[in-house]
């Protein structure tokens, strides 16, 4: 009789393999002058030996060295971080790291502002019939289109966490007057937020944010100690819009690629209300409020 195979087993075992895989990989490419270390006349193959790559990462030559065989050990974040630094890895290849190890990494806000590259712009202003914009790590918008700024408002306007769209959601009024479904739209864009925030526990910048939320919105601050959680969902939101009334659009969201943290959100018109020609309508009349500054939705 065949011995019982389980499937989850099995699928550890070959993430594993492919972590040892990896480790030994990154540890060959190196060059010992790159991180501090002699070249030396003797060695046998190119790269790191593993006895520098335990030096040089805080831990045991031979724990690592089962680590490279695909031994059943499982390394801490901790360690990752260790591992990753030594063995000098970008951002990609650390994410990757963690993700053979079966752990979520640790992220970390990178300094200065988040960039949105000439190439994300440009497709931007190219979908002249779908409002659409860029958010950053902690949710702030970053960059968007013509059609965003004539359905939502011009994001220009604001400044700092006004420009973020957790608090467009909670704790800007004229937003929330535009969302036909706030209650149910509000409490699943508050889920999703919390799992993107979760890697990124204890970041000044995050907490800031939620603190001000908290102070500025009594849903959120009851709903926040819930807990929930929710991935990057599509749908349908229904706009109010001031000007053009009921609008009806399909919305989803993408990450960037080779950008950690940035997604493009894209709201297509759908045929319901008429809502691409109130689109264009719009775009045809920038201020459709010159009486008083609409802000920003």
């Amino acid at each position: 009789m065949l011995p019982h195979m389980d499937g989850t087993s099995g699928s550890h075992d070959e993430r594993r393999r492919a972590f040892a895989a990896f480790l030994r990989s990154r540890r060959e490419r190196l060059v010992p002058s790159e991180v501090g270390l002699p070249n030396g006349f003797r060695r046998r193959t190119s790269g790191l030996r593993r006895e520098e790559v335990a030096q040089l990462a805080g831990v045991g030559v031979t724990w690592y060295t089962w680590l490279e065989q695909g031994r059943r050990v499982s390394p801490s974040a901790e360690v990752l971080d260790a591992l990753a630094t030594a063995l000098r890895l970008d951002a990609a290849e650390r994410r990757h790291l963690f993700v053979l190890a079966d752990r979520p990494p640790a992220l970390k806000r990178e300094a200065g502002p988040e960039v949105v590259d000439a190439p994300i712009r440009r497709m931007l202003a190219s979908l002249g019939g779908q409002p659409a914009y860029v958010i950053g790590r902690r949710w702030d918008i970053l960059a968007w289109n013509r059609a965003a700024a004539a359905v939502f408002g011009d994001y220009a306007r604001l400044e700092g966490d006004a420009r973020n769209v957790m608090h467009l959601m909670f704790a800007n009024p004229a937003h929330r007057a535009m969302l036909a479904d706030w209650p149910s739209l509000a409490a699943v864009t508050l889920a999703m937020f919390r799992a993107d925030y979760a890697p990124y526990r204890g970041d000044a910048d995050f907490e800031r944010l939620i603190a001000s939320l908290r102070a500025a919105s009594p849903e959120f601050r009851e709903w926040w100690p819930r807990q929930e959680i929710a991935g990057h969902l599509s749908g349908h939101k229904r706009i109010d819009h001031p000007a053009a009334g009921r609008m009806l659009f399909e919305y989803t969201s993408f990450a960037v690629s080779g950008a950690e943290g940035l997604r493009l959100a894209v709201y297509t018109p759908v045929a319901e209300g008429d809502t691409e020609r109130k689109l264009a309508g719009l775009m045809r009349e920038p201020d459709r409020t010159p009486a008083r500054r609409r802000e920003p939705a």
